[in-house]
C-alpha cells in the first residue's frame, strides 16, 4: 500500500519541484531577453524621437530647457536646412547616386549569382574565392588607389574632358558604390540561388522556358527575401557613406552625409540647433520610409509557391 502510494507520488508529484525549476528557469530568461530588448530599442528610439521634437524647436528654446518638448511646429527649421544649407540639393544627389547604384549593383549582381549558382564551367571556383574575398576588403582602405585612379583617368583623357570626368561625377560615384557591394550581393544571393530545389527548373524546361525565363519568372520573385535584404544593406551603405563621397565628389556637388557635416560645422559656430536637427532628420526620413516598405519582404520566406 505504501510502496503504491509511493510510486504513484513519484510518478505524480515528485516531478513537480523539477518542472517548477525548469519553468521558472525559461521564465527568468524569457524576462532577461524581454528587458535587454526593451532596453536596446529605448537606446535607439528615444535619441530618434528626441532629435525629431529638437528640429522643430526655435533657437531661444534650447537656452531655456533642451529637454522640454517645443512649443510649436517651428517649419523654419526645415526651410532654412533645405534652401540656406543647400540640404534639398544635397539630397537629390544621394537620391541619383543611391538609385542608381543600387539599381547597376542589382543589375550585375542578380545574373552573376544566378550562373555562378546554377551552372558549372571552367574557372567557377576561382571565381568564388576571389568573390568571398572580397568580401573582406573594407572599402574605406582602397578609396585612395581608387581616387588615385581616377584621377590618373582624368589625365589621360584631359584632351577630350578639359574639366574632368572621374571625379565630381555623381554617376562615376554610383558606379564605385555599386562595384564595392559586389562581392557580399553576389555571396548572398547565389547561396540563396543554390538552396532553391532543382524541380522548378526541371518543371520550366519541360515547358519549353529558356534559362533567361527561368531565372527572370522563377528564381528572381523565389529570391524576393534575399534581394530585399541585399537592397536594404546597399541602401543603408550607400545613404550612410560618408568616406568615398568626401574623396570623389570635391567640387560643389556634395552628398547628403557630407553636406549635413558642413551644416553642422556651420550651426555649431552659430549655435542655431534647430536647423542642425532638421538636417538630421531630412538624413533619416529616408531610410525609415525605405525600410517600412522593404521590411514585409525581408520577413518572408522561400516556401512561395509549391511543386506540382
Amino acid at each position: 500500500m505504501t510502496a503504491t502510494a509511493a510510486s504513484v507520488g513519484r510518478e505524480s508529484g515528485t516531478n513537480l519541484p523539477e518542472n517548477r525549476s525548469i519553468e521558472d528557469r525559461w521564465s527568468v530568461s524569457r524576462i532577461f531577453k524581454h528587458v535587454v530588448l526593451i532596453l536596446a530599442a529605448a537606446s535607439i528610439a528615444i535619441p530618434t524621437i528626441w532629435v525629431i521634437f529638437a528640429s522643430f524647436k526655435q533657437k531661444s528654446e534650447f537656452y531655456r530647457n533642451p529637454w522640454a518638448l517645443p512649443k510649436g511646429l517651428f517649419l523654419q527649421n526645415y526651410v532654412d536646412a533645405f534652401v540656406d544649407a543647400h540640404m534639398g540639393q544635397y539630397f537629390i544627389n544621394s537620391i541619383l547616386v543611391t538609385a542608381m547604384a543600387m539599381i547597376l549593383s542589382m543589375a550585375i549582381a542578380l545574373p552573376a549569382a544566378y550562373v555562378l549558382a546554377r551552372f558549372e564551367f571552367p574557372g567557377r571556383t576561382l571565381l568564388n574565392l576571389c568573390i568571398q574575398g572580397g568580401l573582406f576588403i573594407n572599402v574605406n582602405y582602397i578609396v585612395v588607389p581608387i581616387f588615385l585612379m581616377l584621377v590618373g583617368w582624368d589625365k589621360a583623357l584631359v584632351a577630350i574632358f578639359p574639366g574632368g570626368f572621374f571625379i565630381n561625377n555623381i554617376f562615376v560615384l554610383a558606379v564605385v558604390y555599386a562595384a564595392t557591394s559586389l562581392p557580399f550581393c553576389i555571396y548572398l544571393l547565389e547561396d540563396y540561388f543554390a538552396a532553391i530545389p532543382k524541380d522548378y527548373e526541371e518543371a520550366a524546361e519541360i515547358d519549353g522556358a529558356s534559362h533567361f525565363t527561368v531565372m527572370v519568372k522563377i528564381f528572381f520573385p523565389m529570391a524576393a527575401p534575399a534581394i530585399s535584404t541585399a537592397l536594404l544593406f546597399n541602401f543603408l551603405s550607400f545613404w550612410n557613406d560618408y568616406i568615398i563621397s568626401l574623396t570623389l565628389m570635391t567640387g560643389k556637388q556634395k552628398t547628403l552625409q557630407v553636406g549635413l557635416l558642413n551644416l553642422m560645422t556651420a550651426q555649431k559656430a552659430a549655435a542655431n540647433y534647430g536647423r542642425l536637427y532638421a538636417g538630421m532628420v531630412i538624413v533619416m526620413v529616408p531610410v525609415l520610409i525605405f525600410y517600412a516598405v522593404i521590411q514585409k519582404k525581408l520577413l518572408e520566406s522561400n516556401t512561395q509557391g509549391g511543386i506540382k
